[in-house]
């Protein structure tokens, strides 16, 4: 018995330190700052409405619901782009692949958030609007390795 409540404790603690893990590992790819920001120019470009998203996040009250639309399509267009485009030397899959699990998982967090805390759901919707923006500038950055070959 003691056997399993141990065994049930660090699977317990396993799980929880490498949720930790990956949402720490998450933030720190978003906090990178690129040497030079493709973001605008690919939003221009394919009339994406991330940047829009992050100015009205920053209102008293924005619309939320029409927030989480706008970057759903944003996200679409962009992970069609980024499979069906070159690849870069030395762009890591991995991260590509981290930034898409925890884009579904603030998701759904918001969904579970947005009518009781809007807050927290606001929160969800401006991590995700940098995981647009992460992927808008690998967008642009593949965009101009290509343009340069």
């Amino acid at each position: 018995m003691v056997e399993l409540i141990a065994t049930a404790v660090i699977m317990a603690s396993s799980v929880l330190l490498f949720g930790y893990w990956f949402r720490y590992t998450c933030i720190l790819i978003l906090s990178a700052k690129p040497t030079r920001d493709y973001a605008v120019s690919v939003a221009q470009a394919n009339q994406l409405g991330f940047i829009a998203v992050q100015a009205q996040l920053r209102e008293s009250t924005p619309e939320l619901d029409r927030l989480m639309a706008a970057l759903d399509h944003d996200y679409e267009v962009l992970s069609y782009l980024l499979k069906h485009a070159a690849n870069v030397d030395g762009e890591s899959n991995v991260e590509k692949i981290m930034l898409g699990i925890n884009y579904r998982v603030m998701r759904a967090w918001y969904g579970v958030t947005r009518n009781f805390a809007p807050s927290s759901a606001a929160r969800a919707i401006e991590e995700m609007s940098q995981v647009v923006a992460h992927f808008a500038n690998a967008m642009g950055e593949r965009a101009a390795v290509g343009a340069a070959a």
